[in-house]
């Protein structure tokens, strides 16, 4: 295995993605698998790809993640987010540009609870009049 240069980590909803850059061509190996071969849309391939795109460093670093956690979207964010973030450890001067493109910022949106007397959190049964 190469040498790891840095290591970071992304959340979005439920899921946790640890993610390294390595020093290599610029392939993305996600649990074991290639980009390619994973259940995602080719937005969210792009999507997942963007921080490394907007340093212009697709080329220059291999990404190894590992993704827990969650369904694919929230997967899908969550390793933008750790790459996005490791790549700000690696090349400090790109914090500034990446924080503006909002790659920096961890998304805290997440699922409110059930109420109790109601189906899921604002759902109300149906209402019967008679």
């Amino acid at each position: 295995m190469s040498q790891t240069l840095v290591q970071a980590t992304g959340r979005r909803k439920t899921a946790v993605a640890r993610v390294r850059l390595v020093p290599g061509s610029g392939s993305v190996m996600v649990n074991g698998k290639e980009l390619a071969s994973l259940p995602v849309t080719l937005a969210q391939r792009a999507f997942i790809t963007e921080p490394l795109r907007l340093a212009e460093l697709t080329e220059t670093y291999d990404v190894v993640a590992r993704v827990d956690g969650g369904g694919v979207a929230g997967q899908v964010a969550a390793l933008r987010h750790g790459l996005a973030r490791a790549i700000a450890e690696l090349h400090p001067e790109l914090r500034v540009r990446l924080k503006r493109e909002g790659m920096l910022t961890r998304d805290a949106r997440e699922k409110e609870s059930k109420k109790y007397g109601l189906k899921k959190a604002r759902k109300a049964p149906q209402y019967s009049k008679r």
